[in-house]
């Protein structure tokens, strides 16, 4: 009987959680909690932005024309989908070409921002595991660098897109201010979508070959290149609804107040208030949300 009171009163019988609490010990890896975790993200502020300047510079280090692609990329892209939307298919939806011209270089440069924060993301984590699995600091760094990194190249071809607006007799003046808060909102949209789009990334490697055709597709649904608002208003075969429904679209409504701050004439005068609205709604579900969202498998990434 003694000998059994004294084995349960051995060390080896207490609890390992609560001897690792006694002594100020915790799991190795562990997530911390999400204050915690902000603090650490804001102490690596200046690692998030080298990292995002120093991709930058290295995406187009192997060309000729280096940091020019960042302009021409999406250039090129409007040229063509001006020859084939605005000219072949006569969807400029009753502007002029003068004011058609900027209309789309503004569409195609906001998705561009979008687009590649999401192709970005969902291989921030998987694309470095060498980084993540060898050196400790919170995981959100590399898909917040990498939005950073596509509002920089953005910033880079706003410089040509003024011109073109400029150019074309349309700039709207006063309402160019806007552009700050559109692109700050529409930053906190990307930087949530890349988180969201980072951790289902990192569990499924062939979301990215996937992702392309998905943002495809949400291109033509956004009206990158024709007016979706007057295409539905002057289409007896689509529903009321529908307008609605496009109308919440994330990625035409950050298009929307960017050619409202910048393009002058008609299109600048039918985009509703109410899009500001759905900008700020919109930058707040999706920017917390996906920052928690990304958080709560924080001690999952590089595992495995």
């Amino acid at each position: 009987m003694s000998e059994t009171t004294h084995e349960s009163a051995s060390p080896r019988e207490v609890p390992l959680a609560e001897l690792a609490a006694r002594h100020g010990l915790s799991v190795s890896g562990a997530r911390p909690s999400l204050p915690q975790y902000v603090r650490q993200l804001w102490g690596r502020r200046y690692f998030i932005l080298a990292f995002s300047q120093a991709k930058l510079m290295a995406q187009y280090s192997q060309a000729k024309l280096g940091q020019l692609w960042q302009v021409f990329t999406p250039l090129l892209n409007a040229f063509v989908y001006f020859l084939i939307f605005g000219l072949l298919l006569g969807g400029k939806g009753g502007m002029s070409i003068r004011e058609y011209i900027p209309f789309l270089v503004t569409g195609v440069f906001v998705f561009t921002f979008t687009q590649q924060s999401v192709l970005s993301g969902v291989k921030s984590i998987s694309g470095n595991l060498g980084l993540v699995r060898a050196l400790h600091f919170p995981r959100a760094s590399l898909p917040i660098s990498f939005s950073l990194q596509q509002l920089q190249q953005l910033l880079y071809s706003m410089i040509v897109l003024i011109l073109i607006v400029i150019g074309s007799g349309h700039f709207a003046g006063w309402t160019c201010f806007l552009v700050l808060p559109a692109l700050a909102l529409q930053l906190v949209f990307n930087v949530g979508l890349a988180l969201v789009m980072a951790r289902l990334g990192s569990a499924t490697p062939d979301l990215v070959q996937l992702m392309p055709f998905v943002l495809r597709t949400w291109m033509y649904a956004s009206g990158v290149m024709f007016p979706l608002r007057y295409m539905v208003e002057n289409s007896a075969n689509w529903p009321s609804w529908v307008a609605t429904v496009l109308e919440a679209n994330p990625a035409a409504v950050y298009m929307d107040l960017m050619r409202y701050a910048l393009i002058e004439g008609p299109y600048h005068d039918s985009v509703p208030m109410t899009t500001w609205w759905w900008a700020l709604g919109w930058a707040v579900v999706v920017g917390i949300g996906g920052f928690v969202y990304f958080w709560k498998a924080e001690e999952r990434y590089g595992r495995g």
